[in-house]
């Protein structure tokens, strides 16, 4: 195809508790809860989206919390980490702040010659924080730390595969990206021309299970493209490859075509409008419930089935 995708849009996964999730997401990493929707399939469901302050594609991380879900399993088929930008420099104070706040923190590594850091959210599911990005400008944000030293955007995810040939046929001759990098066993994968774009890794594991999709998981990782023109050509593509691709859905945000990548792991290419900022202005984004109109005349009915969340987390 002649066109790209443009880097990552979001990152969706599935938690337990939702005021853990919440408060982890907002108090102690700084993000912004751009969103507090549900689930367009599962309405009985939050769907909750963090990002940066205004909810831009490529700064995502969406969560599907089902307080009576067992956990998931790592494995192939699966993605096994998501991965955010934060500036060069600033590995070491996230670390001594994450620390003081009891985050289960892995080792610090280097990898494809950035400074990596590894922590686990409440559930377990894996966080990877990445020297790779300048302070451009000041980001508005509940927490000290991330106010001078924020994560910025999405940077990469890692999935898991026992071949990475075949996915990675179909990230390099189907959806345009290009193997740029390969370092004990892990390949990675670049988006469009951006040197800065963002990444997919390939961890290949010859003898690791098929995972459990589960708490502690991740669901589907999604792709920009810029409109939905450009996503209908993208849906021709893929049919085109007999993939089993869905229609384009509506998710109010974004529209949304899904399929599966040969290894197992769910794909989305989303588009970058309508965007957060339909229903909410850019000051009050996340801080009351947002249906789609086909749920607004179930409002109560879906608002009694929802556990009431604090939106409003104190300053660290």
């Amino acid at each position: 195809m002649n066109q790209q995708l443009t880097g990552l849009h979001h990152v969706t996964a599935i938690a337990s508790d939702p005021q853990r999730t919440v408060d982890f997401y907002t108090i102690v990493l700084g993000l912004k809860l751009v969103k507090l929707t549900v689930n367009f399939d599962d309405p009985t469901t939050y769907h909750l989206y963090f990002g940066d302050d205004l909810g831009r594609p490529g700064t995502i991380l969406t969560f599907f919390p089902w307080p009576k879900g067992r956990s998931g399993q790592i494995g192939s088929g699966m993605t096994g980490r998501v991965s955010f930008s934060i500036p060069i420099g600033s590995l070491d104070i996230w670390a001594d702040y994450l620390l003081g706040h009891l985050v289960d923190l892995g080792a610090q590594s280097t990898r494809f010659g950035d400074r990596c850091l590894s922590l686990s959210d409440p559930d377990g599911m894996v966080i990877e924080l990445v020297e790779s990005c300048t302070i451009e400008e000041p980001f508005e944000s509940s927490t000290i730390v991330s106010r001078s030293h924020p994560i910025r955007s999405l940077h990469s995810v890692a999935l898991i595969e026992n071949d990475h040939e075949t996915t990675g046929q179909m990230l390099t001759r189907e959806l345009g990206f290009r193997l740029i990098d390969e370092e004990s066993g892990l390949f990675r994968y670049a988006i469009g021309d951006d040197p800065g774009a963002s990444f997919v890794d390939i961890e290949e594991d010859l003898t690791i299970r098929p995972g459990r999709q589960g708490v502690g998981t991740i669901h589907h990782v999604a792709f920009r493209t810029p409109n939905e023109q450009s996503q209908f050509l993208w849906h021709q593509a893929i049919s085109g490859l007999q993939v089993n691709v869905s229609p384009v859905m509506d998710r109010q945000y974004f529209r949304s075509i899904y399929f599966r990548e040969p290894g197992g792991v769910l794909f989305e290419i989303a588009t970058d409008p309508p965007g957060f900022l339909i229903d909410e202005a850019p000051d009050k984004l996340g801080t009351s419930l947002q249906l789609p109109p086909q749920y607004e005349e179930f409002r109560s009915k879906i608002e009694a089935s929802l556990v009431p969340l604090q939106l409003n987390p104190a300053l660290v």
